[in-house]
């Protein structure tokens, strides 16, 4: 069983736990993501590694509140366990050898970008982070990101925390001002990534894009986090989840991921109400 050492509510849909889980801390790498259970009779759902630390032997996940098992995992507190913590799984971020990169991350997407941030800083390699959120009150790991890049760039839909606009408007600023980057890294919504591809590619920058579609077994058995990068059927779970980013069809990808939405909100409300009997 996996304990559960901290739990902090970051905003009102988005939650860290702290998990007690040594032989995952030994091999976690930015990059590589862990399939949980919260309970026995659970579905097993994939979490991106947020952070890790090998002493304590502990990883930390970052989830949103959006179906019924990540609301489940929500009802537990610290000191609780998870039925099942497996991993590391995926391909780690590969970060060797890059001097100078952007980290364009969005929603809570940031908190898979964070741990690359993080990495490239420990390496010594100059990361220009840039964020987005709709608005101040959704804004996650905030002094985690100025921490550990050489330049944190805020941006805000409504312009209540940083600057207003896209993240991709900072980027094209930053690249016309002269800025040249090895490689930028996306990380957030699938339209987000998509622009960010369209804009580099224009430029002529390597683009990594990390892909989340939905996912069963993990081990590339159940083809349901296919993709298509550069006309083949690749599977996020075993080939990714990070794919060359003007490779990806997102227009494929984006439409792939709205096949389970009503499935996933019936299953919240059934869940969601079931707590609320039990509370009653």
């Amino acid at each position: 069983m996996y304990q559960i050492l901290k739990k902090e509510v970051l905003n009102p849909t988005v939650t860290l736990m702290e998990i007690d889980a040594p032989m995952v801390a030994r091999k976690a790498e930015p990059g590589q993501f862990i399939i949980l259970r919260a309970d026995e009779e659970g579905e097993r759902i994939p979490l991106t590694i947020a952070d890790y630390n090998r002493e304590k032997g502990t990883v930390t996940i970052i989830y949103q509140i959006v179906g019924a098992t990540t609301e489940a995992l929500n009802h537990l507190e610290e000191g609780d366990s998870l039925h099942d913590f497996v991993g590391p799984l995926g391909r780690a971020t590969e970060t060797e050898g890059k001097k100078k990169v952007a980290v364009v991350g969005g929603g809570v997407g940031c908190a898979i970008a964070y741990p690359v941030v993080k990495k490239f800083h420990e390496q010594g390699a100059e990361v220009h982070a840039i964020v987005g959120f709709r608005n101040k009150d959704l804004v996650i790991l905030e002094d985690e990101f100025r921490a550990n890049s050489s330049k944190l760039f805020l941006m805000s839909d409504d312009g209540s925390c940083g600057e207003k606009g896209l993240v991709t408007d900072a980027l094209k600023r930053l690249i016309d001002s002269g800025e040249k980057y090895d490689e930028v890294i996306t990380i957030g919504p699938l339209i987000m990534m998509k622009f960010v591809s369209k804009l580099t590619k224009e430029y002529g920058i390597k683009t990594v894009a990390s892909m989340n579609p939905v996912m069963v077994d993990g081990t590339g058995m159940c083809g349901g986090c296919r993709l298509s990068v550069g006309g083949k059927t690749k599977f996020a779970c075993v080939d990714g989840p990070e794919f060359d980013a003007h490779e990806v069809d997102f227009d494929e990808a984006m439409e792939r991921s709205t096949m389970y939405r009503p499935f996933e909100r019936k299953a919240h409300e059934e869940t969601c109400n079931l707590f609320h009997k039990e509370v009653r």
